[in-house]
Formats: structure tokens, sequence, C-alpha cells
């Protein structure tokens, strides 16, 4: 239990820390806002032309030819509302006989609370069909993952066997397996008549440049796979990161300006204050061109295949970023893409709606792992399957 007053005291204590720390952060902001001055007096090929003459492979990003044709990073959106209700009219009819779906999944990890470790991943998916007389599928898929799936094979030891990691890339590997299906459902379709499918989250993968092979593999070949069935099926792909840290655009602006800070703020942070305060402006796309552990050893082919934007989603917050494979922008198709992405924001209150409705679908709440767990013990008792609880779990479970 916190003891409030306890709390207040241990927070004054740290007072000129916090102060020091957002100082600090200023003066990024402002070194970053100077950088991006000079950045901004480069086109096209200018900055191409200075990544060939330095050797530079994986400069953060890449230029496409959309930055020649925007005004200071900066791609106006052409509508204009005076309220809310223009603006879901404008949305309802832009995803009018369209269809958007999302997939996004949740999970419960092993805990050191039973010997016997056991995890479990739900997958929901939600695809909405606007078309006239069109309808709308909701689901979810359950799976119990065995000690077997959630202790690395290489050890029988919990802790060493990194039951959590395995437990998340399962669950990964689900969510895009699934999206690959509702693709594959739609190849056949028309091009307007294909769905627009969402992806909490973002293709670039650099966590699992940090991870041991027998786990970074399968993230890197369901990544593959998904950019593959997209670019296969010709059904456009979203990835959406709302609150994004990554620093593709900052480590371009600081090779091509020669002011590297390894300090720095993250893209989306420099560019919210300097995008217009305007609902649905964008920057151009860029070409991921990231320098991490998987791109290094040449195990990262399809960053440079997938493009990404941010785009101002609400005047509070830092803009979005919004990633896409490649095909799309070089097909003509990016800004048709984006107004969808635009509705969908419109109709989620500033988030993807098709996102948020896969998200209640698929979280599992701690009321459900509680569940969860006694539906366990009761199978294991029923199956004589011996297990030990800790005492300490025990304990809780009756004090709270």
């Amino acid at each position: 239990m916190l003891d409030r007053g306890k709390v207040i005291n241990a927070l004054q204590d740290k007072e000129r820390k916090f102060q020091e720390f957002v100082a600090e952060r200023d003066k990024q902001r402002y070194a970053l806002a100077e950088q991006l001055d000079e950045f901004l007096r480069y086109d096209y090929q200018a900055i191409l032309n200075v990544l060939a003459e330095r050797g530079l492979a994986w400069p953060g990003a890449l230029p496409t030819p959309e930055l020649d044709a925007a005004q200071a990073l900066c791609i106006p959106f052409a509508s204009t509302w005076q309220n809310h209700q223009d603006a879901r009219a404008w949305a309802l009819q832009t995803l009018r006989n369209r269809t958007v779906a999302a997939v996004d999944g949740s999970q419960i990890t092993p805990t050191g609370e039973y010997s016997v470790p056991i995890g479990a991943m739900q997958i929901g998916w939600f695809v909405n069909d606007h078309r006239e007389g069109g309808s709308y599928e909701k689901d979810v898929y359950f799976e119990v993952m065995a000690p077997q799936e959630v202790v690395d094979d290489e050890s029988t030891n919990m802790e060493s066997g990194q039951p959590d990691r395995r437990v998340n890339l399962l669950r990964f590997v689900g969510e895009c397996q699934k999206l690959c299906e509702l693709m594959g459902r739609s190849e056949h379709l028309p091009l307007r008549e294909k769905p627009l499918c969402f992806f909490d989250g973002s293709f670039i993968i650099s966590f699992a440049g940090q991870m041991r092979p027998n786990l970074a593999t399968p993230y890197i070949g369901a990544i593959i796979q998904l950019l593959d069935c997209s670019k296969r099926t010709r059904v456009p792909l979203v990835g959406f990161v709302d609150d994004s840290h990554s620093r593709d655009l900052v480590t371009l602006m600081g090779h091509i300006t020669q002011r590297h800070d390894g300090r720095a703020t993250g893209d989306a942070a420099m560019l919210h204050g300097h995008l217009p305060a305007t609902w649905g402006v964008r920057t151009p796309f860029f070409a991921c061109a990231r320098e991490d552990g998987l791109s290094k050893e040449g195990r990262a082919p399809f960053y440079t295949e997938t493009v990404f934007t941010y785009m101002r989603l609400t005047s509070e917050r830092p803009p979005a970023r919004i990633e896409m494979p490649i095909w799309i922008l070089e097909d003509g198709r990016a800004e048709e893409i984006m107004d969808l992405v635009r509705a969908e924001c419109v109709v989620g209150a500033g988030y993807p709606y098709a996102i948020e409705t896969a998200d209640a679908l698929a979280v599992i709440s701690q009321q459900d792992r509680q569940r969860f767990y006694a539906l366990f013990e009761q199978f294991a008792q029923r199956q004589e399957i011996n297990f030990t609880r800790t005492r300490k779990a025990a304990s809780k479970r009756v004090r709270r």
C-alpha cells in the first residue's frame, strides 16, 4: 500500500533531476529544429547523391520522390471540416463500399506460481464490410501452449528457457498468419474491393536483432511472409504505431548535415513541433533504411521494402507513424490508402476503429487470467497432472 506523503516527499527529492531532464530535452529539440532547417535545403536527388558519395547503405531512411512534392516536409490534407459531424460524414463517404480488417493479439505468459509452465494466446480479428448490404466479422482464436512450447528446446529451466519471449513470439506469428489468411481470401477480388488490412505495430522489428537466432528467425520469417503476401495479393497493408520512438528520419538528417547526437529525440517528437497543427497533414514517405542488428547482418532486406510517414491525428500528441509495403507507393495508391486510414481514425476518435475493435476482442484482462488459471487447475486435477503452487502466490490470492 502506498503512503501518499512518502510518495510526495520522494518526488520532491528528485525535483531537480526532473527539471534537468526537461531542460536537456528542450535543448535537444532546439538543436534538432536547426538541423531540420539545414536538411530541408536538400531535395530528393541531392540526398541520394550525398548518401552515395559517403557509401551509406543504412542511413536510417531513404527519401522517396514524394519529398520534392512536399513543402518543408509537409503534405497537406485536402479536406477541411467545420465540426466532427462533417468529419464523420466525410469518413463514412470515404469508407463507403470499402472493407477494412484488423488483427490483434494478447497472451498469458508462464508464471513461476506453477511448477508446470503453461501459456496461452488469443488472436482477435475484425473485418468490417462497408459495402451496401455488407456485414462484419468478429472472432477470436485461442490456443494453449504446453510446457514443450513455452520452454526453450535447449533448456528445461523456466528462467533460462525464456518462456515469456516464446509466448510473445507465437502470438506475433499468429497475428501475421491471420492477416495473411484474410488477405488470401481477397486475392481474386478487383482492386477496390480488396480490404485495407491493419497491423498493430511496426514491420521494422529491430528487437529481433537482440535475440538468439532460434527466436529471431521466426519473427523475420513472419514479417517477410506478411509483406510478400500483401504484394502478391495486392491487398493494401498498413502498420500503425500510435506512439513511435523510432529515429530513422533523425538519423538520416544527422548523416546529411553531419551533426550527430546519440541522445537526440525520436522522429515523432521532432515532427510534433514542426508539422502544422492541422488534422490529417503528413510527411512525405521515406523508405526505412535502419542500421540495427538485423540489417548489419544482412537479415533485413525487407526494411527498404517498407515505407513510412508521420501523420497528425491530434494537435496534442506527436504524429502517428504509418508504414506500408513500398508497392502501394509505387502503384500510386498511397494517398488513397492514407485517406482510408484517416477515415478509420475519424470513426475511432484518433485511432483506427478496426484496430480498436480487434484489440477489444483479443484483450485478456487480469480477471480472464485468473479464470484461465482456475480452469487449468481443474483440468490438471481431472487429468491427474501433478503440480505445485508457491505459497506466496496462494497467499496473494487470498489477500487480494
